[in-house]
């Protein structure tokens, strides 16, 4: 049973590629941040050259502190990379330095990752459609050409050509040998979650071999994190459709992660149509807490146990009642107005005028 909590106010984000913070203008004026959280926040558009990018993911990729972005534009066939223009006000707010670093079809999600570790930061997508394949987009060494198109090389990774539509990944250090390696998920009659091991030279692309975990119906979430607290990196996931609908997580064995079943453990919200969520302490009890949107439109709270083997508290935050929103694809914590308390971030699909398309919670007494 999902307890409904009221104590959460609301305050409209412009929907956009980013969007810009209302904390530091408001310390700036002085203002009270209740007036300023009833301002729709400035949009400003980093790329809007394809069509059909599902999110992105950032990564500093040349150290100079700032976070860089990746995307997969799925309609447009396109992966590109975006650098962050490193603080300068006027260039943030105009299109960033960006670079196409791979054209593959329906690439669902494209990541940051040094697949090699040759110090140049790659990217690797993940494509659905009838493409079902993975692929590496290989860097240029020399960092003065990252952003040179013809510098970057693409190539499918064997293991996963032509076996399920893949819809997302994470590079997460699996058996605590080599190099990274990649936990991946998918979705389709043949979706599954699972993790491809980085060979002794992760360069040679048929030599990662992928371990199947679980049948999946429609993975929408993978999130690292050390659930048990024994130094290895579990996964967080939410799993769209089918059977095994919910928010469960996959407990790492480490060092024989490739040789021996991963635990399940059930999180909650079995059945129901999880989108996309996340992992923080909401309520400051220094446990992991699951935050998942959920369709049609309410957030889905689950407080992380006392103990281990006790059940997760389920709490349900509606959304769409009170905030006049379009149906549940994501949401995120962080404390937007700088108060000390974690605010959610809820993104809806199907948006449509009057209705918000992104929206901040702010946690009340």
């Amino acid at each position: 049973m999902l307890v409904p909590m009221a104590a959460w106010a609301r305050a409209g984000i412009a929907a956009a590629l980013w969007a810009a913070g209302l904390g530091a203008a408001a310390d700036a004026a002085g203002a009270d941040t209740g007036a300023a959280a009833a301002q729709p926040w400035a949009r400003h558009t980093i790329d809007a050259s394809s069509q059909g990018a599902d999110g992105v993911r950032p990564g500093d990729v040349n150290g100079d502190g700032w976070p860089d972005l990746v995307t997969g534009w799925e309609e447009g066939g396109v992966v590109r990379v975006y650098l962050h223009p490193a603080g300068d006000g006027a260039a943030l707010r105009k299109p960033w330095p960006a670079v196409t670093v791979g054209r593959v079809a329906s690439p669902e999600d494209a990541v940051f990752m040094d697949v090699d570790a040759d110090g140049a930061v790659d990217v690797v997508s993940s494509c659905e459609g009838d493409t079902q394949c993975m692929f590496v987009h290989w860097a240029p060494r020399d960092p003065a050409r990252y952003l040179t198109p013809d510098a970057w090389t693409t190539q499918p990774i064997p293991a996963t050509a032509g076996r399920t539509m893949w819809m997302f990944a994470v590079p997460m250090q699996v058996d605590g040998a080599g190099g990274l390696d990649l936990v991946v998920g998918s979705k389709g009659e043949d979706g599954l979650v699972g993790w491809l091991q980085c060979p002794a030279v992760p360069r040679n692309l048929d030599d990662w071999a992928l371990h199947p975990l679980r049948k999946a119906g429609w993975i929408m979430s993978l999130v690292e994190a050390d659930m048990d607290g024994d130094g290895d990196s579990d996964v967080v996931a939410s799993d769209r459709k089918g059977p095994d609908a919910g928010v469960f997580w996959l407990e790492n064995p480490g060092a024989n992660a490739a040789a021996v079943p991963w635990a399940e453990h059930a999180i909650g919200a079995a059945g129901q149509e999880i989108m996309f969520l996340d992992v923080a302490d909401l309520n400051g009890d220094a446990r992991r807490d699951v935050l998942a949107a959920v369709k049609p439109a309410e957030v889905a709270w689950f407080a992380g146990p006392d103990a281990a083997g006790e059940p997760w508290q389920a709490r349900t935050i509606p959304v769409q009642a009170t905030l006049g929103v379009g149906t549940a694809k994501s949401v995120r914590a962080g404390d937007l107005d700088r108060d000390g308390v974690l605010d959610l971030v809820y993104s809806c699909e199907h948006a449509h005028p009057p209705r918000r398309g992104v929206v901040w919670l702010r946690r009340g007494a």
